[in-house]
């Protein structure tokens, strides 16, 4: 995209994710679709070199301009993707090119927003932008942002963070919402509301939202603890005490408490309660089902205790969930 309008930079690097360039882009395009105004945003692609960047998808991305010609404007936003790669055992591990860091450190220095996408965020906190900030990044490599960077407030939970002039994003798909909430930073809600609309997405989903679901979590290194979560899964419409679990697992209540905070970092009632919030977020999204249905489903002894439930744990309530995810007509 090309005219008059704010520069934003996004960032190109060898095995960059695909979406986290692509997506913001779209986002921005239709911007100027949905306004009468011919200004909006001026997209470009910055690279080491001009030449083809293969991304992690395989598919190469050519650069509009170097890094040091980048460095040579005036910026708007500066929009950082991220890379991964992944072990035997199928753990994700984000990738930091020092080189890349040193050129966005440079770049930060001429922009008015920094923004990153998804695993984008380790190289904004390797070049030092996320200190005494709070951030996200995806679920999975949320702990080693936290290891890496202890300057840095990470919260794993939100889809994206903005904390001053640095907004972090969480899952790939989320920079949709991310770039969502820049333009109605800058044109207003209506504005991006429209946007929202062309994307076919449900409105806009609030900074707020959480990116996790229950299966999403990391994988125990034990047998026994994923034993355990598959019981919780089959059983979420019984009672689920903590009795009930250990007598399950063979084991006592105490041993089972010291597992569930040890392999998943929480105890075994707030497990159990995500589980339930989990499959009811799930029925509200793709069922027409009643908050009394849903509730005796999810193993709720009351309507009012999946409410409360809700708005510990999303800050919204079951009725408000479903009139923004709802996925069958009304």
């Amino acid at each position: 995209m090309s005219g008059a309008g704010r520069l934003v930079v996004i960032v190109l690097f060898e095995g960059v994710d695909l979406l986290d360039v692509t997506g913001p882009p779209e986002v921005f395009a239709l911007l100027r679709r949905e306004t009468d105004d011919a200004t909006g945003y001026e997209v470009v692609l910055a690279a080491e070199s001009t030449a083809p960047v293969t991304t992690s998808a395989g598919v190469r991305v050519l650069p509009d301009l170097t890094f040091e010609e980048a460095a040579a404007r005036s910026i708007d936003t500066l929009l950082v993707p991220g890379s991964v790669e992944t072990d035997g055992e199928r753990r994700v591990r984000a990738l930091v090119d020092p080189a890349v860091v040193s050129w966005v450190k440079t770049l930060a220095a001429r922009t008015r927003r920094v923004t990153s996408v998804c695993v984008g965020a380790h190289i904004l906190a390797a070049a030092g932008l996320l200190d005494g900030k709070r951030a996200t990044t995806h679920w999975s490599t949320a702990g080693q942002l936290a290891a890496d960077h202890p300057a840095v407030e990470v919260d794993a939970d939100p889809i994206f963070v903005r904390d001053g002039d640095v907004w972090t994003g969480a899952g790939i798909s989320s920079c949709l919402d991310l770039s969502l909430a820049l333009v109605a930073e800058d044109f207003g809600e209506a504005t991006a509301l429209r946007v929202a609309r062309q994307l076919v997405m449900y409105l806009k989903r609030p900074s707020g939202q959480s990116q996790f679901s229950v299966p999403l979590e990391p994988v125990s290194t034990t047998r026994r603890v994923e034993d355990l979560r598959h019981y919780v899964t089959r059983n979420l419409g019984g009672r689920l005490t903590l009795a009930d679990l250990a007598a399950s697992a063979h084991i006592s209540e105490r041993q089972l408490t010291r597992i569930f905070k040890s392999e998943l970092g929480t105890t075994p009632s707030a497990y159990v309660e995500s589980a339930r919030v989990e499959r009811a977020r799930n029925m509200l999204e793709s069922t027409d089902a009643t908050l009394e249905r849903i509730t005796t489903s999810c193993g709720f002894d009351t309507t009012d205790t999946l409410i409360r439930a809700f708005r510990r744990r999303l800050d919204t309530t079951p009725m408000e969930y479903r009139r923004r995810f709802r996925a069958v007509p009304d």
